[in-house]
């Protein structure tokens, strides 16, 4: 696993740009909620750590991950300068995972090669749930912070 011996979390502040004339959209996943929540304030946090407005930080709820790629859609024709897909995919007894995950993976692929706002990938696709914990505020970090970095540097090249 690529993140079994580090921590997400850990990066160079003086490589992140200011976020001070952006606005940020953030569509979150209810499905898996305690964990999608700890994503989106690890990402709100960054943001406004950065300089990011939080009048300028949308928001705006899907009811899974297969319903981000929308959600996303939408965050664009809003105008925002970057998104941020925040979902949960624990994996279970059925194939169900794998589509879902494939999905919205390709989703998000449709919508950066055919929208000039970037859409950031902070989807957890674990095994478990502890897996997911781990990633979203545990031992290896916050994926959300991850992705608000990834978002302010994407946002920097448009």
């Amino acid at each position: 696993m690529s993140t079994e011996n580090s921590n997400l979390s850990n990066f160079d502040s003086s490589t992140v740009p200011s976020g001070d004339s952006l606005t940020i959209g953030l569509v979150v996943s209810k499905w898996n909620e305690k964990i999608t929540e700890s994503l989106f304030n690890g990402a709100y946090t960054t943001l406004t750590e950065f300089g990011v407005k939080a009048n300028n930080i949308k928001r705006i709820d899907v009811p899974g991950s297969f319903e981000l790629v929308f959600g996303s859609k939408k965050m664009i024709q809003a105008k925002v300068d970057v998104v941020i897909a925040i979902g949960c995919v624990i994996k279970g007894e059925t194939e169900h995972f794998d589509y879902i995950c494939q999905s919205v993976s390709k989703g998000i692929i449709d919508l950066n090669i055919n929208f000039d706002t970037p859409v950031v990938f902070c989807v957890l696709t674990d095994n478990n749930i502890q897996q997911s914990v781990d990633r979203s505020g545990g031992k290896h970090g916050n994926k959300g912070v991850e992705a608000a970095i990834t978002a302010l540097k994407l946002a920097n090249l448009n």
